[in-house]
């Protein structure tokens, strides 16, 4: 037998047996759910914007907007595990955000392709999926040092020691892809 006080314990999701939305409707007025949340948006809000407003006509050649776009993805993913407190949040939110904006890349780089073409990506979807490859390596590297550093107190030096390695693997590998 429960007793009554224990009820209010479990979660009223596990008590209907169903998900149901949050009780704290306030979880959105905190300022950490806003940088998690545009964290993982960072990566494909970079691309949009710059496939939206002069996007590449040659697929050749990294251009420096592909670097920036696998920083953006990379930083985001980082800044998502900085607001994490524990090694396995910070490690699987930073990975998580990471192949989230991932995603987000290269399904903008196929909508904005424009015509399709044969035997050949195009320009979008080439620079497109170079940056989510790159953003998403740096993720993996920031994913795990965000979990060496998950015990430091401060969000923002836990968000430094995981972006500086991670973005220079992130244009090492956007590099590597579309070297000349």
């Amino acid at each position: 037998m429960t007793d009554a006080g224990d009820d209010d314990l479990v979660p009223i999701s596990v008590r209907l047996g169903e998900v149901v939305p949050p009780e704290d409707p306030e979880d959105w007025t905190r300022p950490l759910t806003w940088i998690a949340a545009l964290g993982m948006l960072l990566g494909p809000i970079a691309v949009l914007a710059w496939f939206a407003t002069a996007p590449p006509t040659d697929a050749s050649r990294a251009l420096p907007a592909t670097h920036l776009v696998a920083i953006a993805l990379t930083a985001g993913a980082a800044a998502t595990g900085a607001t994490q407190i524990g090694v396995a949040r910070a490690w699987t939110a930073t990975l998580a955000a990471g192949m989230f904006g991932a995603l987000g890349i290269i399904i903008l780089g196929v909508v904005m392709a424009g015509e399709r073409q044969v035997g050949a990506a195009s320009p979008t979807l080439a620079h497109g999926v170079a940056a989510a490859v790159g953003g998403l390596g740096g993720a993996v590297l920031a994913s795990l040092a965000a979990a060496l550093v998950a015990q430091i107190g401060s969000r923002l030096i836990r968000f430094v020691v995981a972006i500086l390695p991670a973005s220079v693997v992130a244009v090492a590998i956007v590099w590597m892809l579309l070297a000349s």
